[in-house]
């Protein structure tokens, strides 16, 4: 597979970017570099590799859920700036 000019012009359109007249030749080489890598990739035999998720192996560090007594209302009011008896009372921040 390989890209003309134009091609690197219309995708240049698509990613909002300016590129000068001179610097499209080069490009349009250098992106058919990228596209020749890539195409030897499709050569290698992939037929006993399983699909990854993700390239690095990973394994759960959750700790398992434990129940605990949390703060009592007054204490996590205590210090609070500005309360009701009940939640703590903040500026709006939601415009219109």
């Amino acid at each position: 597979m390989s890209v003309s000019v134009k091609d690197v012009e219309y995708i240049a359109g698509l990613a909002k970017l300016r590129l000068k007249e001179e610097e499209l030749p080069k490009l349009t080489e250098q992106l058919n570099k990228i596209l020749n890598y890539v195409e030897h990739l499709n050569e290698l035999d992939t037929t006993e590799v399983e699909p990854l998720a993700h390239p690095l192996e990973m394994k759960n560090v959750f700790r398992p859920d434990e129940l605990k007594t949390s703060l009592s209302r007054e204490k996590a009011l205590a210090n609070a700036p500005q309360r009701t008896d009940e939640y703590f009372t903040v500026p709006k921040v939601v415009r219109r």
